[in-house]
């Protein structure tokens, strides 16, 4: 039946009332309500000048995760290579190894008392910068080395360099278009693997050279990605909020209409973000004072922010066992009678690509899955197959049975991939999205630290672990992963659906996760914790 054009002028009058509404009611929402409606009224046009440009800065960016990336494939095999083995007296096994690669976490931990003051006093673009030129140093001590005190030295730096230049997720979801905060700011350390895929790739190309050539090449190469970030901050703008909280209001205003309104100055994007940096930024808070770190731990919402949530995910990451598949592959293929240099190589080539296709997959799926249930279901299936590798593992030490190694070799790629998906795009993200403002540089640094504690203790005992009880080290890992699952379930709260500046009500409630997870249409501003 055709309709009339009565009805049709009756149902755009009802469109145009509904839209009128919806642009009055804006004026008297908060976070996300108003974020949906802004959506409803100004659909983003996702290849507007303005989001392209975001997409080569926050890609760029994303090369910060890649210096761990890389410095894990690296030292991962580097045991493995009779030169370098010659040269420091270091095999793939032992103390010494636990040395070698912990060293880079000492150097992390000792980074804590400078990210905050260069992230929050100068901003977050030179912050980035020196933490670049650090790693590029520590690789320069490292390439010129003969002996292990030196060599050390420039894992130290290394470390070191890579916790200062933490404050780029921050820089990344501060500058992400909000209705795209979740995908983008998951894929950031999804760029870990960039960095795993390269030493791979530099590792198997070298594996030929019968001199030190073989692992210095691949040393060397590890101030590539540095170079190029460093470079390319100087041609980025800086984040909105960090001009805002530092009275710069006009160039926060220029940079959310260029690039989140897309050139509109009337945008609603740009309007409610500059509302509710007015309202949740503190123009005179602890981010202003370098020494402060009160913020982190003045009140009972800053505790769970940061010790319950932005410190637990990052920090329990390295006992799910995937950093000893990092770090210590050719000692887990040794308990699976996998000894040969080339092949260990082309397994770790093989996990960093699919690990690496597992993490993008996972961060694009953030959004519509949540971030509790993914790491939830995450930890939930690094048990199975922690319990997978501990049958094959011990089936082969048992009988030497050639079809329980390759099964053992396949559950290495199956936590790989199941890590990746679910841990990987949230290390960084999530203690970013919990964080306040005032917080957020310093959080990330303490989160940082705490979470190189981890791999220190990781580092230096899982080659030990390995030497001593072999296989049976994987019923460390697995318990590990059971006891993280319990964790997320009673404490972890969602932050899916909530801008950053809404977050701040969440936290203030009796019950942070309850309220993370029941739905409000219309969030008004909570107190300030």
């Amino acid at each position: 039946m055709a309709i009339s054009s009565h009805d049709k002028e009756a149902k755009t009058t009802d469109h145009v009332e509904a839209l009128t509404f919806e642009l009055d009611a804006i004026d008297t929402l908060r976070g996300v309500a108003a974020l949906k409606v802004a959506e409803r009224l100004e659909p983003v046009q996702k290849l507007s000048k303005g989001m392209v440009q975001l997409y080569v800065i926050c890609g760029f960016m994303f090369l910060g995760a890649s210096l761990g990336g890389y410095d894990a494939s690296l030292m991962g095999n580097l045991m493995a290579m009779p030169f370098f083995q010659a040269e420091f007296d270091a095999q793939i096994l032992g103390a010494k190894t636990g040395l070698i690669s912990s060293m880079y976490s000492i150097g992390a931990v000792s980074a804590l008392p400078f990210v905050g003051p260069c992230g929050d006093t100068w901003g977050r673009r030179p912050g980035i910068a020196l933490g670049c030129v650090i790693v590029i140093i520590g690789t320069v001590i490292q390439g010129t080395s003969h002996h292990l005190p030196q060599y050390l030295a420039g894992r130290f730096f290394l470390g070191f360099g890579g916790t200062v230049a933490s404050v780029v997720p921050a820089y990344i979801v501060e500058i992400a278009h909000p209705t795209y905060r979740g995908v983008i700011g998951g894929l950031y350390n999804c760029c870990y693997y960039v960095g795993s895929v390269l030493a791979a790739i530099v590792l198997r190309g070298c594996v030929g050279y019968q001199s030190n050539q073989s692992w210095l090449i691949p040393t060397w190469f590890q101030m590539a990605l540095p170079s190029i970030l460093l470079i390319s901050i100087f041609f980025f703008p800086e984040s909105p909020r960090w001009q805002f909280s530092h009275g710069q209001v006009e160039k926060c205003r220029a940079s959310l209409i260029k690039y989140h309104g897309n050139g509109d100055s009337e945008s609603l994007y740009v309007k409610l973000q500059l509302r509710e940096f007015a309202e949740e930024l503190e123009l005179n808070g602890a981010d202003k004072r370098w020494w402060d770190y009160r913020t982190l731990f003045n009140s009972r919402a800053s505790l769970y922010r940061v010790i319950l949530c932005a410190v637990s995910v990052p920090a329990f990451s390295q006992w799910t066992g995937q950093a000893g598949v990092s770090y210590f592959l050719p000692a887990m293929l040794s308990t699976m009678g996998v000894t040969s240099t080339l092949v260990v190589l082309d397994i770790n080539l093989g996990l960093a690509v699919a690990s690496g296709i597992a993490a993008c997959i996972g961060a694009s799926c953030m959004d519509f899955f949540g971030r509790r249930k993914t790491l939830i279901t995450c930890c939930l299936v690094l048990v199975v197959m922690w319990a997978g590798m501990l049958a094959c593992t011990g089936t082969f030490n048992a009988s030497g049975s050639d079809s329980s190694a390759r099964a053992s070799i396949a559950f290495i790629f199956l936590v790989g991939i199941s890590f990746s998906f679910g841990y990987t795009p949230l290390q960084q993200l999530y203690a970013v999205e919990v964080l306040r403002y005032e917080q957020r540089a310093k959080g990330i640094a303490f989160a940082a630290m705490m979470m190189s504690g981890a791999s220190l203790v990781n580092l230096f005992a899982t080659p030990i672990a390995l030497e001593k009880i072999a296989w049976k080290t994987y019923y460390v890992w697995l318990a590990a992963c059971a006891a993280q699952a319990i964790y997320y379930y009673f404490f972890m709260v969602e932050t899916k659906g909530h801008t950053l500046e809404e977050m701040n009500y969440i936290f203030n409630q009796k019950n942070p996760k309850k309220a993370s997870l029941e739905y409000k249409d219309n969030i008004i501003e909570g107190t300030k914790g």
